[in-house]
């Protein structure tokens, strides 16, 4: 088969990885691709509006495509791509506002009964800051719209939530993704990633996870896209993932079927999960990064087996199994990030690294530049390592990372920390 890969970051580079192993896998494209991602895979320099793309999906007869980031899923592409029968995972554009609107899956979840936070819906800053007043602090403002997991600030304080309106509604800083907020309950509890592969019929989850959003050590700092991750994690245990499964997916998959729209593709489920009940933080519609690098080096089953049965309908027929290890990845960044930061700063060490055991390094902010990698976005790379224990693998991690060297890179220490504390890991220094 030929596969086309759509997507530069960690994420893509990690599914570019694994389909690899696919023995159907003949050909691999990735528009637009980063210079991990063309070890393996030619990549594309292609303006990735969803037109450009079915071209080039129809000049090289592609077989399937996999699509990694959420802008291309919101615009549509599955639309257009079903519309010339050409098989692609992930859902329609109608169904990608469960990510691409906040406002359109609280609505959802409230109809299916979906346990998550009371909410209220604004568009006028007054009107929020009154609810604010009244409902008070910790609480939490949300930009309808997609802000590239920066547009959820928790506020600690009533003054803080007002800010939070402002920068929204008032100042734009999200464009017209503030143009509605919702305003919603702090939940209080462990949060977590729940990854499920739906056919439209069922939904079969994946191995479970958990993200650290936070910039800093300890939690602290503003939100980014993720800067660690790690597989499988203590605080969802089987009776979490089957409340999560039956009580926040299904539902939500049944309901979409039963008005005629089928939702194939992959359903994450951000919970927080409160006095042993999962509660819906939000949906995204699309492989978590860097949630991704850590599922798929655990999974050992062919990964365009799984994808296809999605696609065809079929995934009452996968059986998914998952190997034993712990996964961690570790983001190394750019200084700044994610403010303000420089491109072009040269990466050495990397070919250090090649012959490591179950250890991988995948790309995200990277280009060729001559003979050297530079970087190329905020979050740069995702060192990335297997062990039998969660200590084991955060241990290779750390030392990895020992071996690379770019200007101003930074990362947490500490990714992980609420089990490893418990397993007597010190915090990397």
């Amino acid at each position: 088969m030929k596969i086309l890969v759509i997507g530069s970051g960690g994420r893509e580079h990690a599914l570019v990885w694994k389909i690899s192993q696919s023995s159907k896998a003949d050909k691999i494209y990735c528009i637009p691709g980063n210079a991990g991602i063309a070890k393996t895979a030619e990549c594309i320099s292609l303006d990735n509006n969803p037109q450009n793309l079915l071209d080039f999906a129809i000049s090289k007869k592609i077989d399937l495509t996999v699509v990694g980031p959420e802008v291309p899923l919101s615009e549509g592409i599955v639309d257009l791509f079903n519309s010339k029968n050409i098989k692609i995972f992930g859902p329609t554009k109608e169904l990608a506002k469960l990510e691409s609107s906040k406002v359109f899956t609280k609505e959802i979840a409230k109809k299916c009964g979906v346990p998550t936070a009371d909410f209220r819906i604004f568009s006028n800053a007054a009107e929020a800051k009154e609810f604010i007043k009244e409902k008070g602090a910790p609480i939490v403002v949300k930009a309808d719209g997609l802000a590239a997991g920066k547009g959820s600030i928790v506020a600690k304080t009533v003054d803080e939530a007002f800010r939070a309106v402002d920068k929204i509604i008032v100042e734009k800083i999200f464009g017209k993704a503030g143009e509605k907020i919702v305003i919603e309950d702090c939940l209080i509890g462990e949060e977590a990633s729940i990854l499920a592969v739906c056919d439209g019929k069922i939904a079969v989850p994946l191995a479970s996870t958990q993200d650290h959003k936070r910039a800093y050590d300890g939690d602290r700092g503003p939100n980014t896209g993720g800067m660690g991750a790690y597989s499988p994690t203590p605080c969802v245990s089987k009776k979490i993932l089957d409340k999560t499964t039956q009580k926040i997916i299904n539902p939500v998959i049944h309901y979409l079927s039963e008005s005629g729209k089928i939702f194939k593709g992959i359903l994450y489920a951000g919970i927080m999960i409160v006095k042993d009940e999962p509660y819906l933080i939000e949906f995204n519609v699309r492989f978590g990064d860097p949630e991704t690098q850590v599922i798929l080096p655990r999974l050992d089953t062919d990964i365009v087996d799984v994808i296809l049965a999605s696609i065809d309908g079929t995934l009452n027929k996968i059986k998914m199994k998952w190997k034993e290890e712990h996964c961690m990845t570790v983001v190394v960044a750019s200084g700044g990030y994610p403010g303000d930061y420089e491109k072009g700063k040269v990466i050495t060490g990397l070919n250090k690294i090649d012959l490591m055991k179950d250890v991988f390094v995948f790309h995200a902010g990277t280009k060729q530049q001559n003979a050297e990698i530079v970087t190329n976005g905020g979050r740069v790379l995702n060192v990335t390592a297997l062990g039998n224990t969660l200590k084991e693998a955060a241990e290779k991690c750390y030392k990895t990372i020992e071996e690379i060297k770019f200007d101003k890179m930074f990362f947490r220490k500490d990714i992980g920390y609420c089990v490893l504390k418990n397993q007597n890991q010190k915090q990397y220094k």
